[in-house]
C-alpha cells in the first residue's frame, strides 16, 4: 500500500489509502505507475407480495418472494506510455433480481443482472486502453479509483477510450445518483431509464468513446455495439463474439459492429451557484439494430394470440432519444439531482428498459450535520410510462424485456426509494433500503408493492 503526496508533501486529493499501488516521478507531481482495487457487493432484496387482478408470464410475481444478488470485482490498471493507460475488470456475479428482473420498469436492483445465475459466472467486464492527449495550461488532480491513476492532467484535453466497458463508465455521470451499489439502488434513479444504451446483459460491449473537456464544459462521443436479439449475449466478428472469448461460461450471438450499434453524444456544462458546484448533462441517442416495431407486431398478435410468431416485424430500425440530467449541492452536506428522459416508442428495446418516457429527482444527505460524515441517508422517486404502440403491443400479450403480463390496465409507474448508508468500519459500507413501487409494469391491475433490502459494500 503506498500513499500518494503533493508537491508539498501533503496527502493529495487523488490519495486512495485502500488502493495498492505502484508510483514513478513525472515533473514535480508523483503519479501512479499501477494501482489494484477490489470491491465486493451483496444485496439481499424482498417483498412480502401484493394484489393482482391477472399475472403472465413477465409479471412480478405477486406472492411475494425474497433474492440475493452477488458481485465481486477485481480491477486493475497500468500507465504504458505518457497518457497511455490499459485497464482491466474482472467480475464475478451470481444471484437473481426478484421474479428474475421482470415485471417492474424502475427495477428495485440495478445490481440484478438479466443473466442471473444460480452458481458463480465470471467475465472480463472491462478491457480498455485510454489515451489522453493534454493541450497544456491548467492542470488537475486526478483521483487514484477503480477505473484511474493518479497523478495529473491537462484541464483542456481530449480523451480516446477504446475496448470493453459500459456506456455509463462515461456518460450519465451523477453525483447523488450514478452508483447502484453505494447510492440508490433502483436503475431508474442511477441512470436514464430510457436510453437502451449498446450492452450486453451484463451491461457491457465493445466501444469506443471521445470526450473533449475544457474548464467549463465537456462533449462526449460514444459508438457501441448492439446485441442481435433482445436480452443477447454480446457479439463481434465470428459465431459467438467477444462473450463467448472474455464471459465463463462463455455465451454470444454475431451481430455486425458497423449494422447494429449505439451512438450517443452528451454536452456537460458545469457551473457553481452561490459557491455550489452544479451540472447539466444533455444526452441524445441513436441506435440501429435488427428489432421489432410495435406497429407491426401488435396486429399480428391480435390475430394469432399472444403465442403468435412476430419474428415477421423484425428488421433493421433506427430508434433515439434523448435525456436531461442534472446535479446541484445545495449545502456542504446536501445535494439534489433530477433526469428526464424519452424516446421515440416505435420499436421494442433489446437490452436495458421497456420505458418510453421517465422522470426522476430526489436529495443525497450527508451524515455531517450529525457528527456522521461517513453515512448518507437517500430519498429519490421515478414516475415512468408507455408510449401508445408499445401499450397496445403488450395489451394484445405482447412481452418485453421487463413486461408482458398478458394484458394491460396501463398506468404511468410510479416508484420511491429511500436508504440510509452508514459505515461498519473503514472500506465496509452496510445499507438499509425501502422502496415503494405503484402500478408495476404500467399496469394499474396490480401492486403497489413494497420491497425492502439490505446492502454491505466493501471497497480495498
Amino acid at each position: 500500500m503506498a500513499q500518494d503526496t503533493s508537491a508539498d508533501g501533503s496527502p493529495s486529493a487523488a490519495t486512495s489509502a485502500d488502493a495498492q499501488s505502484g508510483t514513478g516521478q513525472s515533473d514535480d507531481v508523483q503519479q501512479q505507475n499501477w494501482n489494484l482495487h477490489g470491491q465486493n457487493t451483496d444485496i439481499y432484496q424482498g417483498d412480502p407480495g401484493f394484489s393482482a387482478k391477472y399475472s403472465g408470464p413477465h409479471s412480478l410475481i405477486s406472492g411475494g418472494e425474497a433474492k440475493e444478488t452477488i458481485s465481486v470485482d477485481v480491477t486493475g490498471g497500468v500507465r504504458l506510455w505518457d497518457g497511455g493507460e490499459l485497464h482491466a475488470d474482472g467480475l464475478m456475479w451470481q444471484g437473481y433480481g426478484l421474479s428474475h428482473t421482470l415485471g417492474i420498469l424502475a427495477f428495485p436492483n440495478s445490481e440484478s443482472y438479466k443473466s442471473g445465475t444460480g452458481t458463480p459466472n465470471l467475465m472480463f467486464s472491462r478491457l480498455f486502453l485510454r489515451q489522453t492527449f493534454g493541450f497544456g495550461g491548467d492542470q488537475e488532480d486526478v483521483a487514484d479509483d477503480q477505473l484511474t491513476l493518479a497523478g495529473k492532467q491537462d484541464v483542456s484535453r481530449l480523451t480516446i477510450t477504446v475496448g470493453r466497458m459500459s456506456f455509463l463508465d462515461v456518460f450519465d455521470h451523477n453525483s447523488y445518483a450514478g452508483d447502484g451499489r453505494t447510492q440508490f439502488m433502483n436503475w431508474a434513479l442511477a441512470a436514464n431509464l430510457t436510453w437502451d444504451f449498446g450492452q450486453d446483459t451484463i451491461g457491457y460491449s465493445l466501444g469506443a468513446t471521445a470526450e473533449l473537456n475544457q474548464q467549463d464544459w465537456t462533449l462526449r462521443y460514444g459508438y457501441f455495439e448492439m446485441p442481435q436479439y433482445i436480452n443477447a449475449g454480446n457479439f463481434g466478428s465470428g459465431n459467438g463474439g467477444e462473450d463467448e472469448l472474455l464471459v465463463w461460461p462463455g455465451r454470444g450471438s454475431f451481430a455486425p459492429i458497423f449494422k447494429s450499434y449505439s451512438m450517443a453524444t452528451e454536452l456537460e456544462r458545469r457551473f457553481s451557484f452561490a459557491s455550489h458546484p452544479g451540472a447539466i448533462r444533455v444526452l441524445a441517442w441513436l441506435n440501429h439494430a435488427n428489432i421489432d416495431t410495435y406497429q407491426a407486431a401488435t396486429p399480428i398478435l391480435l390475430a394469432g394470440g399472444p403465442n403468435a410468431d412476430i419474428s415477421p416485424a423484425q428488421a433493421y430500425h433506427y430508434a433515439f432519444g434523448f435525456g436531461l440530467n442534472g446535479e446541484q449541492e445545495i449545502t456542504q452536506n446536501i445535494g439534489a439531482y433530477a433526469r428526464l428522459g424519452w424516446n421515440d416508442g416505435q420499436t421494442q428495446a433489446l437490452e436495458y428498459s421497456d420505458a418510453n418516457w421517465s422522470a426522476s429527482a430526489g436529495l443525497s444527505i450527508k451524515g455531517g450535520g450529525w457528527d456522521q460524515p461517513d453515512d448518507t441517508v437517500g430519498f429519490g422517486g421515478v414516475i415512468s410510462g408507455l408510449s401508445q404502440h408499445n401499450q397496445a403491443f403488450l395489451g394484445a400479450g405482447g412481452q418485453g424485456i421487463e413486461l408482458g403480463d398478458g394484458a394491460l390496465n396501463y398506468a404511468p409507474e410510479g416508484a420511491f426509494e429511500t436508504y440510509y448508508s452508514f459505515r461498519i468500519w473503514k472500506g465496509v459500507q452496510s445499507t438499509l433500503d425501502y422502496q415503494f413501487v405503484a402500478n408495476p409494469g404500467s399496469n394499474q391491475d396490480r401492486g403497489p408493492v413494497s420491497i425492502f433490502a439490505i446492502r454491505m459494500h466493501e471497497e480495498l
